[in-house]
């Protein structure tokens, strides 16, 4: 929590990073040697990230401290840089240039919407205009920016949820975290679902509307790097949960539901054996999480075959060997039919 005075109603990082106090200098640096112990060194790229509150809001010299604290291990190589998370009210342009010479190379901004009435109901204490700003002055000073949205505050919809992803994409976001709004205990939230005034996306409700918005950053080359909340323990058992969508496998869960998207088009006679063709690292994903899509089309076709194939790389698109009269002429043995998946955002609430 430190650095940041404000109140927002999901927040209470104390439960959500079950860190319940601030690591003393010889705490951080056991932590740095512990992680780098267990890390691979060729063809890696490790980050030193100072997260769970606002970084930029810390008084400067407590943030030049934490900054020069651990440049012996950049200067040493086994670290190629500094990332961090802050609020975009915290960011200018002498603040940015203290980042710039201590090897700061990633900001990660928490937007959560675009919406101005959503983040007043937030209690974000910023606007849409402030994160405009605070995106771009990172942009034009040459780090990569990240822009962290959640789907299903209070006033919430898939459209204002879409909305704000193509607001993160116009500002030139290269990463983005995505992540369902979670009632924890001894925040706002509590409160207003307690009273009946706030009620969350169910886990359905949450991959769905992710299933729509994660395409849309794969076709703008945002990199997505989390899906869903890194929890604590206690949010793992339960303790610090009220409500909400949170399942340790969601962003499985939602892979797997833009390949049922997908897969669900697929056509061929029943009892047909069809043969799927995809990039082979996202076979798991089409498979389904616990085999759903598997299943899916063996209530459809007979056997159902996926197969690895490296030209099918980057975007999502399958071959089907499909022996079918539907799709070949009588000298043909099978005939490929390629799909390539789009995402259509008309169609916003379809299953």
């Amino acid at each position: 929590m430190q650095g940041c005075p404000f109140d927002c109603v999901f927040c209470n990082q104390r439960n959500i990073t079950g860190q319940q106090h601030v690591m003393s200098d010889d705490e951080i640096g056991s932590k740095i040697e512990s992680h780098l112990s267990t890390l691979p060194k060729e063809n890696s790229i490790i980050e030193i990230g100072f997260f769970g509150g606002s970084f930029t809001g810390l008084p400067i010299d407590e943030q030049k401290h934490y900054l020069k604290l651990v440049q012996p291990w950049i200067e040493s190589g086994e670290v190629t840089g500094i990332r961090l998370s802050t609020r975009p009210d915290y960011i200018n342009a002498e603040i940015l240039a203290i980042l710039k010479d201590n090897g700061v190379k990633t900001i990660e901004l928490g937007v959560q919407s675009m919406d101005d009435e959503m983040l007043r109901k937030a209690g974000r204490g910023h606007t849409a205009e402030d994160i405009q700003q605070a995106a771009t002055l990172i942009k034009e000073s040459g780090f990569s920016l990240g822009l962290q949205m959640m789907i299903g505050l209070p006033g919430d919809t898939i459209e204002k949820s879409m909305q704000t992803a193509q607001e993160i994409i116009k500002l030139e976001a290269d990463s983005t975290r995505i992540y369902p709004t979670l009632v924890i205990r001894h925040t706002g939230l509590e409160s207003l679902h307690k009273q009946g005034k706030f009620e969350p996306l169910s886990l359905e409700e949450a991959v769905n509307w992710c299933s729509k918005i994660v395409p849309l950053f794969e076709e703008a080359g945002v990199n997505i790097l989390r899906l869903g909340l890194h929890p604590s323990e206690g949010i793992l058992r339960g303790d610090e949960l009220v409500a909400g969508p949170f399942h340790v496998a969601f962003g499985e869960m939602v892979y797997s539901k833009i390949w049922k998207n997908i897969l669900r088009e697929l056509k061929s006679e029943p009892s047909a054996e069809i043969t799927i063709f995809m990039n082979p690292k996202q076979i798991n994903h089409a498979i389904g999480h616990k085999g759903m899509n598997r299943k899916m089309l063996e209530l459809r076709f007979g056997k159902v075959n996926f197969r690895g194939d490296d030209n099918l790389v980057g975007r999502r698109f399958v071959k089907t060997q499909i022996p079918s009269s539907k799709f070949q002429a009588p000298s043909q043995k099978s005939k490929a039919q390629t799909v390539e998946f789009q995402p259509n955002p008309i169609n916003l609430l379809s299953n």
